[in-house]
């Protein structure tokens, strides 16, 4: 007979998958190893642009292991050897290097998938893109802007020939990431990302992997990718593995029976969901949790909406690009953990000048458990130690 477990159950299993029961270090008392356990928990660790509070993939650390020095996080990027490479994951994100050659089936389809300008660079002008390719290959770690000036210089003749500008450089540099010609050796100080070859980027460990000719079959690449999907769900459904990496159907679907036939997910019943979820055999089941974190917009527990509002009854949207006059919570905001239940969403900012961590708006759910109120002002005041901030002011109109 299939289980059927409470969504209590549900969540704590979640909860436990995702790296929020682990013992937390000291606070700046993380190491390598600490950011190296959340990496496997995760899995994919979401990146965005937008610095109103703190670039959104240093959060999901903060939020696991309270306040860490970033550098270490940089390091593991950008830093022989590296342990996370960037990639069209979920979104741009930050992957273990032994990832990155399961989602080959995505680089294969960069002419026909990626975006227009990628799509449009490369089949235009095919002769400017090899040039780029090359000219990345020869001097990189480039951003698009030294590209464009490197070229200039090497190559001065290409303008009369291609009339190329800044964005058709950025369009063939980001067509040859997407398509796995290059890779990314990090990000600059301006978040810009920096393209290099990726047999020079890569760990020596993972180089065989990555070559073309040694790259998983696809049908392997979508079981491992559902794999990874179900070890940091704990538990989900077929929505929620698939959208993990932003697979199909088609494709998630068949890895799913895969890992059940093999035994590694089990089909289970939530009561109170609407849909068949799917059980890791190693998930960890807590009988309470204690958990409390403020986590990001992007934090791979909550991007998924539909899994947000089944597990924790909470409905979320990101409000970033709404009119400000339409904003119901805010503009960045970040939902609140407390005692395994999502509670409150704050509107933070980092206002740098003032030395100011700002909350302009806290929504509270319906109910509440008791001392939340004051575990999120203890939160708020961790962030603000860990982003170097004097003071919290919290907006009580």
């Amino acid at each position: 007979m299939t289980e059927t477990l409470t969504k209590a159950q549900a969540r704590r299993i979640a909860l436990a998958a995702q790296g929020f029961h682990d013992r937390r270090p000291a606070p700046f008392a993380a190491t390598m190893r600490h950011l190296q356990r959340v990496i496997d928990r995760v899995g994919v660790v979401q990146i965005d642009s937008v610095n109103v509070l703190s670039r959104s993939h240093y959060l999901p650390f903060f939020s696991r292991l309270g306040p860490y020095h970033t550098a270490l996080l940089d390091r593991a990027r950008d830093v022989a050897p590296r342990r996370v490479v960037e990639y069209w994951a979920h979104e741009a994100s930050l992957i273990p290097s032994s990832t990155w050659p399961h989602l080959t089936f995505r680089m294969r389809r960069a002419e026909a998938e990626s975006w227009g300008g990628m799509q449009s660079v490369a089949r235009h002008h095919p002769d400017l893109v090899a040039t780029v390719e090359q000219e990345v290959r020869l001097r990189g770690p480039l951003t698009a802007r030294q590209v464009e000036a490197q070229l200039a210089h090497d190559v001065p003749q290409v303008k009369e020939h291609w009339g190329w500008n800044w964005s058709l450089v950025k369009n063939a540099l980001e067509h040859l990431f997407w398509a796995g010609r290059i890779t990314s050796a990090g990000r600059n100080s301006q978040f810009e990302r920096r393209y290099a070859a990726v047999e020079s980027t890569f760990p020596i460990s993972a180089r065989a992997a990555a070559a073309p000719d040694a790259r998983p079959a696809e049908h392997e690449s979508f079981i491992e990718l559902v794999r990874i999907a179900a070890r940091a769900h704990g538990i989900g459904s077929e929505l929620c593995l698939r959208d993990y990496f932003r697979l199909k159907t088609s494709q998630a679907r068949p890895a799913i029976e895969a890992l059940v036939t093999a035994g590694e997910l089990r089909p289970v019943q939530v009561r109170g969901w609407n849909r068949p979820a799917y059980l890791h055999a190693d998930a960890a089941r807590p009988r309470k949790s204690d958990a409390q974190a403020l986590l990001s917009p992007f934090d791979s527990l909550v991007w998924q909406r539909e899994r947000a509002h089944d597990l924790f009854d909470f409905h979320y949207r990101i409000e970033i690009y709404t009119p400000a006059h339409l904003r119901v919570h805010g503009y960045y905001v970040l939902p609140f953990l407390y005692q395994g239940e999502l509670v409150a969403r704050v509107d933070l900012k980092a206002d740098r000048q003032s030395s100011v961590l700002r909350a302009q708006r806290i929504s509270w759910e319906p109910q509440v458990p008791s001392g939340a109120a004051e575990a999120l002002a203890a939160n708020l005041r961790s962030m603000a130690d860990w982003l170097q901030l004097t003071d919290v002011f919290i907006d009580v109109r």
